[in-house]
């Protein structure tokens, strides 16, 4: 568009030109074109409105309706207890934190207090200060050499391909800028991954990308020579993601140019459909086999893997395996099946996979009862974006939060759905350089560390009006549900929780007898009855 713009212009005014050579009265037309032009270079020249940046003069009736439609800036939501879509009045809070704008509320919650499903944290008659800073957990179990500290809100996993080079660039620039880590996504590490220097989490999905064989399987050699790398501070295998659990990544063909088939390794032009399963390992004893040899390739790096929940007998099987030969992950990975990509079939994203609450606890309970809690972190993505979302999964039994989408509204996406197009108008998700070209990484990394900065410290607000020093000291009996509208039920009273090393014997919790029942280290395979 911006070509279209330039082109036009010259003409437009060549055109006028000419004709006031022959109608003198002509020239008056620059009064009304030369406006219009000059706000067309101002916004090409200016960087921090992607829109205007690509789109020229048109840019600016996105701006135009947003005044003129009812405001929205003041009136947003401090949580999606609702389920619902990520909504106007979020992506708000989201800008508004990105941009450092004030974020507070007039006249009271917006949200209907008497309805089934409300939620709220119980505050403390002895509040008290936390620091945002100090609000790190360290990963790393007792194989690993070396430990990460790392911030309890990062960037989730999103592929270089998926996103344009910008976008990848500003994501892991904001990370730079404000101490967090970039998970890289199953996309492989790309230059624009290493080059901004921030904390990265090389994510291994099941193409094996940039640790791949020329026959799409894995290379240990490849893997050691980039997990080598200063930037990479953890590894994290995928089994499946939210979005589309069972699936496979899809990268559609107008996205593989031939820079994104050099790094991953693939053809040029074609749909890249990464496998819906691993090839490295089969058996719940040979993804733990497989974990430890990352670990040794590494260099005692933290590894761990990520997955969204589906039969429960195979988690707890993943289970038995980490018993039975002692290799245990540094850390899991909770993705729930309300997660977001942008490319995943309509089924798959509606119906497929565990929602992140249930998924949380049943993790966390298979952990504490198989007496693995304490060595194994658990991490937690899918549609996180307020402090609130934040401290209400950190309770539940996470000790770290991931977000994606959020993270791409501090880049200025807004939601224009064109993701698996490469239209793009954000520049976010496109790899077409004349659309790509409007998200300017100098300004966007900064607004990334803005909204992750604002987000940590509501955490840290939040937590020290409830009277506690630490995420570490969140429990379930913090966060409160109205189930009925006499009735008010906090997490402890609504999932159960296990008790330690209840899952070792043979008297087994009742809800847990069937699923272990099936369960074998041997295989993902029902055991035989």
């Amino acid at each position: 568009m911006r070509k279209v713009f330039v082109g036009a212009s010259l003409v437009v005014v060549g055109l006028l030109g000419t004709l006031t050579a022959f109608f003198p009265w002509v020239g008056w037309s620059f009064v009304l074109v030369g406006p219009v032009i000059l706000r067309g270079v101002q916004d090409m020249l200016q960087r921090r409105q992607a829109v205007r940046r690509n789109f020229p003069v048109l840019g600016n009736f996105r701006y135009l309706f947003e005044l003129i439609r009812p405001e929205i800036n003041q009136y947003f939501v401090e949580s999606n207890t609702d389920g619902a879509p990520f909504n106007r009045d979020t992506r708000s809070l989201v800008y508004q934190r990105a941009k450092r704008e004030p974020d507070t509320l007039p006249f009271g919650t917006r949200l209907d207090v008497n309805a089934v499903g409300y939620e709220w944290l119980n505050h403390s008659l002895r509040p008290v200060h936390v620091e945002p800073g100090e609000l790190r957990v360290t990963i790393g179990g007792k194989d690993c050499a070396q430990p990460y500290a790392c911030s309890i809100f990062n960037v989730s996993s999103m592929s270089y391909g998926s996103l344009s080079k910008n976008a990848v660039m500003a994501l892991n620039g904001g990370a730079k800028l404000n101490g967090f880590a970039h998970w890289t996504g199953e996309g492989g590490l790309s230059p624009y991954h290493l080059e901004p220097g921030g904390d990265l989490v090389w994510q291994l999905g099941t193409g094996y990308f940039s640790a791949r064989t020329l026959d799409g399987k894995f290379s240990p050699e490849r893997f050691k020579d980039n997990a080598a790398k200063p930037n990479v501070k953890m590894i994290e295998v995928k089994l499946s993601q939210g979005a589309k659990p069972g699936h496979g990544g899809i990268l559609p063909a107008a996205k593989v140019t031939a820079e994104i088939a050099q790094i991953r390794g693939v053809p040029v032009g074609q749909d890249v459909l990464s496998p819906p399963g691993h090839t490295a390992f089969t058996t719940p004893i040979g993804l733990c086999e497989f974990v430890g040899q990352l670990r040794a390739l590494s260099g005692g790096k933290p590894v761990g893997f990520k997955l969204c929940l589906g039969k429960r007998r195979e988690f707890l099987a993943l289970c038995k395996a980490m018993r039975q030969t002692g290799i245990a992950p540094d850390f899991i990975t909770v993705d729930g099946g309300e997660g977001g990509t942008g490319a995943a079939p309509l089924e798959f994203s509606n119906s497929m996979g565990t929602p992140l609450l249930e998924a949380l606890v049943f993790v966390h309970n298979a952990l504490v009862g198989f007496g693995l809690r304490a060595q194994v972190k658990v991490l937690c993505s899918g549609r996180l974006v307020t402090g609130t979302d934040v401290v209400t999964k950190l309770a539940t039994g996470a000790d770290v939060c991931n977000s994606a989408r959020a993270m791409m509204m501090a880049l200025g996406c807004i939601q224009a759905l064109r993701c698996n197009t490469n239209h793009c108008p954000t520049g976010v998700a496109t790899q077409n350089p004349d659309l790509v070209v409007g998200l300017d990484v100098a300004d966007k990394r900064v607004r990334v560390a803005n909204y992750h900065r604002e987000t940590v410290k509501t955490v840290a607000e939040l937590i020290g009006a409830m009277g506690l020093h630490h995420t570490k000291d969140l429990r379930p009996w913090h966060v409160m549900r109205r189930t009925g509208l006499a009735e008010v039920k906090n997490y402890s009273e609504l999932f159960e929780y296990l008790e330690p090393g209840s899952l070792l014997g043979a008297d087994l919790p009742k809800s847990f007898a069937r699923p272990m029942a099936a369960a074998s280290a041997e295989t993902f395979d029902a055991a035989a009855a």
